[in-house]
């Protein structure tokens, strides 16, 4: 850990008592490694290269990830292998590091036409530790969780509320729920959860739809892939999605035993027509219910309105949403919600095979598109979109927007975008003039997001098909302030806060955000919530409305430090 990482966060900061927030120092401290003096000594030798002077540097190798995304064959030959996987950053032992979970593919007798199963080697989904110095070691199997069905999507939450993030991994066939035991390992309590279907399941996305402090979980499933069809244009390589039936979603709602009951019919979200790839869940109209949308592959997308519990009314044509600006139902990827024009309304990115649809929340049920008048259609237009996010990544003030490209049905590489935030609702991509990593050309797909070294900045790691995954440091180095917050839910159980609503004000200025699951394209995202304050020193004002709906209002918070807020110490003021 540097001394400049530690010094922002014990710099802790005068608050009330009335609204004092709790600060787990001890979190973020040098963790008591519970495993060998070979693997201390290892994280004392560390030795990552210095700043290139670019926003974004690769250190990959340097920070001990070795890790390809396999497609379990020798050949791209459907969709399904298309599709990629995800990854996630949690903090899984509680030291106060990012830790990072990894979806594979693998060899499977459905999809791999050209290969055999001897000679798929170490094709098991990958947990590596962050060492606490900026370098990781791989205890895939110490953990307990190299899962080794066809990973897709890794979804992250405390689904029994014991203080420690639990993993979902969405398969190519039965899904896998891993339980943390709090003692450095995992157990597959899937059977018991009842949680495994046995679909193409693609993303998923935690949430507490009827705010009973139990975390439900909504799963999107893809196509019924029939390897035997095999009629198609054949420049494209292989059938597209309307080829095949689509798959139902399936929502499960948490039993607060350790099972769950699948909904989905209940609660009105059933539809055998859909072809999911991205899920995302958040409280678009600001009724303090959390609700959910469906990114769907060459068809409509679904706008779920949660009805307060009770069921969700499909509003994606009515509000918007459903469509790309031009009323085409284009290859939508990720789901990615934000207040991108700090109005305090979530907004909405969905990256695609076209021009990407941004859909600007206009805060009476309906959003405009607007990815041309903001400047990133254009862009956008000769690249397929797979995972993005809206992230702070310059600390300025204003979230920018990091997009994850790859061509659809061939192994090429195409180059990822950086567009910045211009604060004026614009946005300019400056890709090339922030980093040269931007001139390279991969092949790829998910991608999370988040301060995995705890300097104050957001980083980012990628997962390529069939190439090395890529780590990228973000070199912001102070030049703006910042603050990030873990809020811990602990007066309606929903220990991660997943649905809480956060306002910040800073020198005149304000700021919003909600606590979400999933982000981008089957991928978790840090669990803390990062706002960048530029020049600002302080944060005049801390509003947190947590899904209880108790309010918590926090005062003259110091920049460049990370607190870790409990509901149980909020006042009601």
């Amino acid at each position: 850990m540097t001394d400049r990482a530690r010094r922002k966060i014990l710099k802790l900061s005068p608050v009330p008592i009335l609204f004092m927030a709790v600060l787990s120092i001890a979190m973020y401290s040098c963790h008591s490694d519970k495993g060998s003096s070979a693997t201390k000594e290892k994280a004392k030798k560390a030795d990552l290269p210095p700043s290139n002077g670019e926003l974004f540097q690769t250190i990959t190798k340097e920070a001990g990830i070795d890790f390809v995304r396999t497609i379990g064959d020798a050949h791209l030959s459907n969709l399904v292998e298309s599709d990629g996987g995800g990854a996630a950053f949690l903090d899984y032992d509680q030291d106060g590091y990012l830790d990072l979970y990894v979806s594979n593919g693998n060899y499977n007798p459905i999809l791999s036409r050209n290969e055999k199963e001897a000679d798929v080697k170490d094709s098991e989904n990958h947990m590596y530790r962050n060492l606490g110095n900026g370098a990781f070691e791989d205890v895939t199997k110490k953990t307990k969780t190299g899962d080794r069905g066809y990973g897709m999507g890794v979804t992250v939450a405390d689904f029994n509320n014991d203080g420690y993030p639990d993993i979902y991994v969405s398969n190519f066939g039965p899904n896998v729920l891993y339980e943390n035991k709090g003692d450095g390992t995992f157990k597959d309590v899937t059977k018991k959860a009842g949680v495994a279907g046995n679909e193409c399941s693609v993303g998923a996305v935690w949430l507490d739809y009827d705010k009973d402090g139990h975390l439900d979980l909504y799963v999107g499933n893809y196509i019924d892939f029939d390897p035997k069809y095999n009629y198609y244009y054949a420049p494209d390589g292989f059938p597209g999605p309307m080829a095949y039936d689509g798959q139902a979603d399936v929502l499960y709602h948490n039993n607060g035993d350790g099972t769950f009951t699948d909904v989905t019919k209940e609660m009105n979200v059933y539809n055998t027509d859909g072809r999911a790839m991205g899920v995302g869940a958040a409280d678009y109209d600001i009724d303090g219910w959390v609700d959910i949308f469906v990114s769907n592959d060459h068809m409509v997308n679904y706008l779920y309105h949660n009805n307060q519990g009770k069921g969700f009314e499909d509003r994606g044509i009515s509000s918007g949403v459903a469509f790309n600006q031009v009323g085409e139902a284009t290859i939508s990827m990720s789901v990615a919600f934000a207040d991108y024009n700090n109005d305090g309304l979530m907004d909405l990115f969905v990256s695609d095979n076209a021009y990407c649809s941004l859909h600007k929340n206009e805060g009476n049920g309906v959003f405009s598109e607007m990815s041309y008048k903001a400047g990133i259609a254009v862009a956008c237009g000769q690249f397929v979109g797979w995972a993005s996010s809206f992230q702070d990544f310059d600390n300025d003030g204003d979230l920018d927007l990091f997009k994850v490209n790859g061509e659809l049905k061939h192994l090429y590489g195409q180059e990822d975008q950086y567009f910045e935030n211009e604060g004026n609702g614009t946005f300019k991509d400056v890709s090339t003039d922030v980093s040269s990593y931007f001139k390279e050309e991969h092949v790829g797909r998910g991608a999370c997001f988040g301060d995995y070294d705890n300097d104050g900045d957001i980083d980012v790691f990628i997962v390529n098909l069939e190439e090395p995954s890529i780590l990228l440091r973000n070199n912001e180095d102070g030049k703006n302030n910042w603050i990030s917050f873990l809020l811990i839910g602990d007066q309606g159980d929903n220990r991660d806060g997943i649905g809480a609503r956060i306002t910040l004000h800073a020198g005149g200025k304000k700021q919003y955000a909600q606590k979400m699951s999933s982000g981008g394209y089957l991928s978790t995202n840090d669990p803390r919530i990062h706002f960048g304050l530029g020049q600002e020193t302080v944060v005049d004002t801390l509003e947190i409305v947590w899904p209880t709906g108790k309010k918590q209002v926090l005062k003259n918070l110091k920049a460049n430090q990370i607190l870790t807020i409990k509901e149980s110490e909020a006042g009601n003021p």
